[in-house]
């Protein structure tokens, strides 16, 4: 059966020995065109794919455009959502004819991905076995926390 809405994944299987680490290359017309495409999570606080560091690797080829993205999790309840939302967008870019979307697993998402702007946003807390003193360190930062 095909697929209607132009993307798929691809499980490539976990090679931890192997992954890379953080290598993206992505057309900067594709870059610009996402920017304004977000993750259901993180819409409220615009923070957009390119900020949360999803887009992997991005090219347009003679009229064809190819996506791959990396997830924050396996997981995602919203990975269809986000897939169908970057395909549109870059579809809907002048010269490009077709564009494909495709979520990759060579490489694992993790926080240093994230823009600048992103992490200041989102609020990361320390390990719990970091924290001696529970209510020392809410006390100490329950400004920023909430």
């Amino acid at each position: 059966m095909g697929n209607p809405e132009g993307y798929r994944a691809r499980a490539t299987g976990l090679r931890l020995p192997h992954m890379k680490t953080h290598s993206s290359e992505v057309d900067p017309s594709v870059m610009a065109a996402l920017r304004d495409v977000f993750d259901p999570c993180c819409r409220e606080k615009g923070i957009s794919v390119v900020d949360m560091g999803l887009l992997h690797r991005a090219k347009i080829t003679d009229g064809k455009a190819r996506v791959e993205l990396l997830l924050t999790s396996g997981w995602c309840p919203f990975a269809a959502t986000v897939l169908t939302d970057i395909q549109q967008a870059v579809a809907d870019m002048p010269g490009v004819d077709e564009a494909e979307v495709e979520i990759v697993w060579d490489e694992a998402w993790t926080t240093d991905r994230l823009a600048d702007s992103a992490r200041g946003q989102l609020r990361f807390l320390p390990n719990p076995a970091t924290v001696a003193d529970t209510a020392s360190y809410l006390a100490a930062n329950w400004a920023r926390l909430s």
